[in-house]
């Protein structure tokens, strides 16, 4: 006895191989399972409670895989649903499931797992003891929490097997962790629990785990003794090296995954080929914790931000680029600071030489010859939009024609587009790398339970 999980992609909206996905239907998998969403890109899509990717394209995947689930049978589960995992972006996936279920005619039971709190509940889990940072956290308080624009918890694998003992065909879930969505129905069936956990974040991101990361496609089968993992698309293969390197992804440290409710231990594991495509792996450990603690997340508005960019070519404004942004920025300050009357904590310029350390900054150790041309990125960020903007025209003759010294030519620089600023809207910031203890595992994890009956 074993279960069978077909994990089509790393996230719905990044694409998959049809032909794969038709090889792993024909597996019989027990669940289908993929991931919507992660911070990877940054606080301003939980800060906005919106998706990054393409309401089109993750339209056409999950018809596909709805498809796919009614063709075998089996439940079809989404975890942190459009990107960031908020109640609306949960909403969001279900308005477009109605929508698939009755263009194609069918009759669904759709659960649905809300992962966000308010300020109230978070404020009262604070207070009551049930809060800790992790590291590194920033400082938390009761004010400062009316300024989160949404918090969400990072749900388990509990509320996902509760809402399959309920029968649902398809579920629908807000923020939680990538592996809690694949472990779920190998935990209930009775899988080993180290096996389930880790061949969950093995499976996590699609075929990551093989040669041909692209191709999407990964099945999973866990047992009472480990788990094989097959990538399969044709033209990919999974090998102990691309298997075992996975624990390093988004992961500090290889052999240890905190989840809900404990802590996957792989140390003593082993990885053996099968054949050229399969991995099994055995001897991994599923340590339970004391107390079951869920991942907080968070985030709130910093300001508004106005974009830049500028490029230089004349060769010796490029070999002096350092020199030179450093006159820029403080001539920017002096005259914003002075002629605005802004005072300098409430604005900040960001000057980026790409090309050069735009990426790394100081850490930037290589000593490569001079580039033909760099590009100036300015990032401006105030108070308002307004005023980030205005910072921007002050600062647009200096950024064109700015020179090195005051016995010179005025260079003449490129702006790739006019205007050459650019509005960026609202700025976030996460405010939360907190745990919570909870008392029950399913507890802050709202659920609903619809049908849809156009079969």
């Amino acid at each position: 006895m074993s279960t069978k999980i077909l994990v089509p992609s790393g996230v719905l909206g990044l694409g998959f191989d049809q032909k794969a996905l038709n090889l792993g239907l024909k597996r019989c998998p027990d669940i289908i399972c993929i991931d919507g969403g992660s911070t990877d890109s940054g606080p301003f899509y939980l800060g906005t409670g919106t998706t990054k990717y393409s309401s089109e394209i993750c339209k056409l995947e999950w018809k596909t895989l709805m498809k796919a689930r009614e063709q075998i049978g089996v439940p079809l589960v989404i975890g942190t649903c459009g990107t960031c995992g908020t109640n609306n972006m949960v909403d969001w996936m279900f308005d477009m499931t109605h929508s698939i279920a009755k263009e194609i005619n069918q009759k669904v039971r759709v659960a649905r797992i809300y992962s966000e709190k308010s300020a109230e509940q978070l404020k009262e889990a604070l207070s009551s003891g049930k809060v800790f940072p992790l590291e590194p956290a920033p400082d938390i308080d009761q004010r400062k929490i009316d300024t989160f624009t949404h918090i969400v918890s990072l749900a388990g694998a509990e509320p996902f097997q509760d809402a399959l003992n309920k029968g649902a065909d398809i579920i629908l879930a807000g923020r939680s962790t990538d592996t809690a969505i694949i472990s779920a129905l190998p935990l209930m069936r009775g899988e080993n629990p180290g096996a389930c956990w880790h061949g969950a974040k093995i499976a996590e991101c699609g075929a990551f785990c093989s040669s041909n990361p692209s191709s999407g496609v990964i099945l999973l089968e866990v047992d009472k003794n480990g788990f094989t993992v097959e990538a399969m698309a044709k033209e990919a293969f999974c090998t102990p090296r691309s298997v075992s390197a996975h624990m390093l992804y988004e992961n500090a440290d290889p052999f240890s995954l905190h989840e809900p409710g404990g802590t996957l231990e792989v140390k003593e594991a082993s990885y053996k080929s099968l054949d050229e495509r399969r991995v099994r792996v055995i001897g991994s450990k599923w340590m339970p914790s004391s107390n079951y603690k869920v991942k907080l997340e968070g985030a709130r508005k910093v300001g508004y931000q106005t974009t830049m960019l500028a490029i230089i070519r004349q060769n010796r404004y490029v070999k002096e680029a350092k020199k030179w942004s450093k006159k820029l920025y403080g001539l920017g300050v002096e005259k914003i600071v002075s002629v605005m009357n802004i005072p300098k904590e409430e604005f900040t310029i960001d000057i980026r030489l790409i090309g050069y350390d735009a990426t790394l900054g100081h850490l930037e150790k290589s000593k490569k010859g001079t580039p033909n041309e760099l590009g100036v990125l300015i990032i401006i960020t105030a108070q308002s939009q307004e005023i980030a903007t205005e910072i921007s025209r002050l600062l647009n003759p200096y950024l064109l024609h700015l020179p090195l010294t005051d016995q010179e030519d005025l260079p003449t620089f490129a702006f790739p587009y006019a205007p050459a600023h650019t509005e960026r809207g609202s700025v976030f910031e996460f405010t939360l790398n907190h745990i919570q203890i909870l008392d029950d595992p399913i507890s802050g994890f709202e659920q609903k339970l619809d049908e849809f009956n156009f079969g």
